[in-house]
């Protein structure tokens, strides 16, 4: 089985590695010397954890109600990163009602997930706060994933953790959410079977925060050393909270506790949940998030100093408690490897569609497909009767953001076919704000719309309108029907804080501006996302299109 491993391993390495390497034009944490900034990734990758299998280090994070859903990251060093793969396709899973995710269901969903990799198999426990636990497994981390397994049926049921004890047995971890399940702070235990897909006793009580003064005790990893198991995890909430450890001989405890990590003299607020993991050299590592509003739960990476037993992250630390490192020497894994970054501007040369995108919901036919065409086409979709703003819209392609400044700029050609059709650029959130080109019964017309507190069923407002006269179109006919193609470009400049100016191109030389500023707001448990829409005014008329040329982001 070890010589298995080992070969799949290598294959897995040698794949990855084959692919040209990534290089971000607005943030990237490796500077070349040796030493590394934090964030490591300036984006939303809530919740994260992580592990290391023989070179290989793969990270995945919270996805909530976004599709292709369990991200995975693959790095060699802890510190350049790319996306590889999806570990679920769709939310279409056992114990949940059908249709249920083909809706834009906020905030639910795939909550604080735990990375694992035993016996041959990788797999992934997360918790649904409505549903309760599942896992997925894969023995090829870059392939098709199992279907996932409800393990804990439940409400309120979260951030759970599992642990392969050294006599054979299985248990799970996991905490509760105080939204479901009017409880919080509290860790409970139960034993699984051999491989960790069915509970086989009951659920015991190991931990309550409040009885330390560690209120919303939450987000647990589950580990063994040296005879002690631990479980790591945050409290005090995700802006201002703190990481604790608990340790015990035995795993039901009674668990010491002790402050590990937290904010201190830095900017570095929380800092909250995350993974543990050792290099091939011995190191030890904390890869964890930062709530930074807007741009959602960033990742930073701390080095780990066992001390009498405990794991100290950071550095100057004060009884066993460190201070986030703004910048360090990188992870000693025996090698030094290029500067990678997560792909974030996409040319749509491919026939899939790039690993930076998701949707609101589960996709539908006609939303949209990759060509090898040189675009992505997008087709409108019916306002629902109902409509009031775009946070019940679910057919939005988006992504998340990459840096506290950029500019994201999209080339495209649009087929508007009725009265009231229109596509655009977005900045998506609570608040959100969008240009649209849109066809009136005189021409074209692009118009900027922002909505505050879109949750509340705020209604839209217009920023800014402008009649374009004079546009390029090149007029076609599929036997009676009249088409007219469109090239437009649309941009959006983010300046730090997310604060968004948008402008437009009709020859992708000359840009103006339109409307006023934006100031971006994140979105229910995640970070604003940035990308595409198209919509059509009135049901069953002919489907307009767009067809996305690129999408690039820059300086």
């Amino acid at each position: 089985m070890k010589k298995t491993i080992l070969i799949f391993s290598l294959f897995v390495s040698c794949f990855l590695h084959a692919q040209s390497p990534y290089h971000s034009d607005v943030w990237a944490a490796d500077q070349g010397n040796g030493t590394y900034k934090n964030p490591v990734l300036y984006t939303d990758y809530s919740d994260p954890d992580v592990i290391r299998v023989g070179d290989d280090y793969f990270m995945t994070a919270s996805s909530f109600n976004c599709v292709p859903g369990l991200p995975i990251l693959h790095s060699r060093d802890l510190v350049n990163w790319r996306i590889v793969n999806y570990a679920l396709t769709d939310l279409k899973l056992d114990g949940i009602p059908d249709g249920f995710f083909d809706k834009a269901q906020h905030g639910k969903g795939v909550w604080a997930p735990c990375i694992r990799y035993h016996n041959g198999e990788y797999m992934i426990y997360w918790g649904d706060p409505d549903f309760g636990i599942y896992v997925v497994k894969t023995k090829d981390i870059l392939g098709k994933w199992d279907k996932p397994i409800l393990v804990l049926p439940g409400k309120g049921r979260i951030d759970p953790s599992p642990l392969f004890d050294d006599d054979g047995k299985t248990y799970l971890v996991h905490a509760w959410a105080g939204s479901r399940a009017n409880l919080n702070s509290v860790m409970t235990l139960c034993e699984l079977n051999a491989d960790g897909t069915q509970v086989i006793s009951e659920e015991s009580l190991i931990y309550d925060g409040l009885d330390d003064g560690n209120h919303t005790t939450e987000g647990g990893k589950f580990y063994k050393k040296d005879g002690y198991y631990y479980l790591l995890a945050p409290a005090g909430g995700v802006v201002t909270g703190w990481q604790i450890a608990l340790r015990s001989e035995n795993i039901y405890g009674p668990y010491q506790e002790m402050k590990v990590l937290a904010q201190g003299s830095t900017n570095i607020n929380g800092p909250h949940q995350g993974g543990l993991v050792q290099t091939q050299t011995g190191e030890w590592w904390f890869l964890h998030f930062q709530d930074k509003g807007v741009y959602g739960r960033i990742i930073h990476l701390q080095p780990v100093t066992w001390k009498d037993g405990w794991p100290v992250m950071g550095i100057n630390d004060k009884n066993y408690c460190g201070e986030p490192v703004s910048n360090y020497k990188k992870p000693n894994v025996g090698k030094t490897y290029p500067i990678e970054t997560p792909v974030e501007s996409d040319e749509f040369n491919s026939a899939k569609l790039g690993l930076q995108w998701s949707w609101h919901a589960n996709p539908q036919q006609l939303w949209g497909y990759a060509s090898s065409m040189g675009y992505y086409r997008m087709y409108g979709q019916y306002y629902p009767e109902d409509f009031v703003n775009f946070w019940n819209i679910p057919n939005l392609l988006m992504q998340k953001l990459p840096a506290p400044e950029f500019t994201a700029t999209m080339k495209t050609t649009a087929v508007l076919q009725n009265e009231g059709d229109k596509a655009g650029l977005i900045m998506m959130g609570w608040d959100y704000s969008y240009i649209a080109l849109m066809k009136t019964a005189n021409g074209y017309e692009l118009e900027q719309i922002f909505c505050i507190d879109a949750e509340e069923k705020t209604p839209e407002k217009e920023l800014g309108r402008v009649v374009l006269n004079g546009l390029k179109i090149e007029t076609k006919y599929n036997y009676q029907t009249k088409l007219e193609y469109v090239d437009f470009y649309f941009r959006m400049k983010v300046e730090d804080g997310g604060l968004c100016t948008f402008s437009y191109s009709t020859d992708g030389k000359k840009y103006q501006n339109i409307g006023k500023s934006f100031q971006a707001k994140q979105g229910k448990w995640i970070g604003a996302k940035t990308g595409m829409f198209i919509l059509n005014k009135t049901k069953n008329t002919q489907r307009s299109w767009i067809d996305v040329d690129w999408f690039r982001i820059e300086k």
